[in-house]
């Protein structure tokens, strides 16, 4: 709940700084990097909080991400200045990174094979859940104070209680011990690569969406969370979808299968012209981000060596948050060459070519 997608959950709040820090120079991209600083930190510090997890301990380092994740999550509850927030939520995305590579490694040491696509639906669909809870909690609470958004974050204190009791941390599994030894040197850059590709898609629906519905069919933040929140209910659906598909289709087919599902409801969502219509077109792109973070995580443990899935799961976060990083930086010059809506249109045009291209080159 408090990894991949606790980041959006003061989204529905960024419009309302432009307001409240008028006299702030360039405060629209200041309150954009609100969302893309943790993604950036995260992306920057996941590769070598990897090492430090393996040397420290999974649970400590559990531990120690969810205070830091408290600590750092609430700040926008007490600081003045936006340059001040702005560090707190740096801060922040180091505890995610923190918590989301513990969480992968766990994982890996846990389950394997059917076992462990079984989990990754259910931890994905946690995920979606996280989504659910702070996305509509951050609109009711930012229509009353935007301040107020930030409380949310003190979900991780609740987490905290379950991990110092309940968390087992497995030195060395050893019914792993029989993985083929081939993998111990295997080059993972391919997933990294797509999971790069994954995040700079998908996240278009958190940093866009809220700035259309809300600046262009002039919703209130708790219809916004609202309809965000739809797509999160059925990104748990598609993730707990990963585990049937992967017994039908390699995970290269089900990423293809992913991206078209993405690619038709970003088209349909340009096509809108009534708010309420959202709810309609939003669980489409939220199924197949379901379906797509399910099988990245997988995909990756399934290939990984058990002695390298702390180091992989570190670059695996850190490739799905500079996806999350770039993709406002990358889409901004288009969104505001088509407009917002439009946009949406275009981009659903283009993965759908795209996919198009590969599926015939896999073909050739």
């Amino acid at each position: 709940m408090l990894t991949m997608m606790s980041n959006v959950a003061i989204i529905t709040m960024l419009p309302h700084l432009s307001a409240i820090f008028k006299d702030v120079p360039n405060i629209e991209l200041l309150s954009k990097m609100m969302i893309t600083l943790p993604s950036l930190a995260i992306a920057i510090f996941a590769p070598f909080l990897g090492h430090f997890i393996n040397n420290f301990g999974k649970k400590k380092s559990a531990i120690g991400g969810l205070l830091l994740f408290s600590l750092c999550g609430t700040a926008g509850l007490y600081l003045d200045t936006i340059y001040e927030i702005l560090l707190s939520r740096f801060l922040f995305g180091i505890a995610i990174a923190i918590l989301m590579i513990v969480s992968t490694s766990l994982i890996g040491d846990y389950f394997k094979n059917e076992h462990r696509h079984k989990f990754m639906g259910l931890q994905s669909a946690f995920i979606a859940v996280g989504g659910i809870v702070f996305i509509v909690g951050g609109g009711i609470l930012s229509d009353i104070n935007w301040r107020y958004t930030f409380a949310i974050y003190t979900l991780g204190v609740v987490v905290l209680f379950f991990v110092i009791k309940y968390l087992v941390e497995h030195k060395e599994n050893a019914n792993f011990q029989e993985e083929d030894e081939h993998l111990l040197n295997h080059n993972l850059w391919y997933i990294y690569l797509v999971a790069f590709i994954l995040m700079l898609v998908f996240y278009i629906l958190p940093t866009q969406i809220p700035f259309l519905i809300m600046n262009e069919f002039h919703a209130s933040s708790t219809l916004t969370g609202e309809i965000i929140a739809t797509a999160f209910i059925f990104n748990a659906a598609g993730a707990l979808t990963f585990a049937k598909l992967k017994k039908r289709l390699t995970f290269s087919q089900v990423y293809i299968t992913g991206m078209i599902i993405l690619a038709i409801g970003f088209s349909l969502i340009g096509l809108i012209r009534s708010v309420h219509f959202f709810f309609l077109t939003s669980p489409i792109v939220g199924f197949g981000g379901g379906i797509l973070m399910a099988n990245m995580t997988a995909w990756m443990l399934g290939v990984a060596h058990h002695t390298k899935r702390i180091k992989s799961s570190g670059y695996l976060t850190s490739s799905l948050f500079l996806g999350q990083f770039c993709s406002p930086l990358v889409t901004h010059p288009f969104v505001e060459y088509f407009g917002v809506q439009d946009f949406f249109i275009v981009s659903g045009i283009f993965l759908l070519l795209s996919v198009s291209v590969i599926i015939v080159f896999k073909k050739k």
